[in-house]
């Protein structure tokens, strides 16, 4: 089986398949034709030769227009993602050519942006990456619609819904706690276990709304009778968060990555507040028909390894 399918596809040309891909992509002979600047007679000899070393047929052409077969639609998946491959290979090469670096482009989440990110560029500089890294920061939704734009080649963020993440692959790295903070020497520090509603005799920092843990935490709040906070700032930014803690008695219910520097640095402490909820799964999101470059290879790579370093992937099924 491997050795007649090495046999085929070493037959297939590149041509055949960008025909085949763009009659896909337009369900028309005729228009596919027109986009590559061609004949239908001519798309049709095409894709008649490739089904003939393929031997099955890719199309159902019918009163419906054309309509991809169970064949069809396997084939697209895999010649998709080695088109898109070939033509990385090709800008690379060109950037190469012209004396310009690669560039990579990733999104993170602030939970990330804290304390996995850094590390992981750091290790990825360090393993030889060369490529020019981009950082953008934003909201998920955010960021995983700029991947699918290709304005991002990766995301460091959360599992989406399904239908956010149609077309996208996700790696789990780690699922993250939630935290309780505030700064150090704060007057709950000292105190044995308490409750949540503690916190309402301070001011209280909890994610900005539209944040993906925002609906988490509200429902922590209201399983625990805190449903009024008189004295509320809403945020996820780890600048501002930090500071206004530093300068203030207030707490700060956020994921851990936000806070793990301070924590680290004991700026911040981890109060003793009863709380017992650990956030949705964080992982590597990219496109699922992108190539896999040797740059972004060498980034997952780092980023695995700084996951395992900071011991985060226990916290996996913690």
């Amino acid at each position: 089986m491997t050795d007649r399918s090495g046999w085929i596809a070493d037959r297939i040309k590149h041509r055949q398949v960008a025909c085949f891909l763009e009659i896909a992509e337009r369900r028309s002979f005729i228009r596919a034709a027109e986009a590559l600047h061609t004949t239908q007679p001519a798309i049709s000899k095409t894709i008649s030769a490739l089904e003939a070393e393929l031997g099955v047929a890719l199309f159902d052409r019918g009163r419906r227009g054309v309509q991809l077969t169970p064949f069809g639609e396997i084939f697209r998946r895999h010649a998709g993602a080695s088109v898109a491959s070939l033509r990385q290979g090709v800008e690379s090469l060109i950037q190469a050519q012209a004396g310009g670096s690669l560039r990579l482009a990733i999104g993170v989440l602030p939970t990330a942006a804290a304390s996995v990110l850094p590390r992981a560029v750091k290790q990825a500089k360090e393993d030889g990456l060369v490529a020019t890294i981009h950082v953008a920061t934003g909201s998920n939704d955010v960021l995983l619609k700029r991947l699918k734009d290709k304005q991002l080649d990766l995301v460091v963020g959360r599992l989406a819904d399904i239908e956010m993440m149609r077309d996208l692959a996700f790696e789990h790295l780690y699922s993250e706690e939630i935290v309780v903070v505030g700064r150090a020497g704060h007057p709950l520090s000292a105190l044995p276990r308490l409750p949540l509603r503690a916190i309402t005799d301070y001011p209280v920092m909890l994610p900005e709304p539209g944040s993906i843990i925002r609906p988490m935490v509200d429902t922590l709040l209201h399983s625990r009778g805190v449903a009024q906070i008189s004295h509320c700032i809403e945020t996820t930014s780890p600048t501002f968060g930090r500071s206004y803690l530093n300068i203030s008695d207030a707490v700060w219910i956020i994921s851990r990555g936000v806070v793990a520097d301070g924590l680290a640095a004991a700026e911040l402490v981890e109060l003793p507040i009863d709380i017992d909820l650990v956030c949705g799964p964080v992982g590597i999101t990219t496109r699922a028909d992108a190539a896999q470059t040797p740059a972004l290879q060498s980034f997952r790579r780092a980023l695995r390894a700084v996951t395992r370093d900071l011991g985060l992937a226990w916290r996996v099924s913690a």
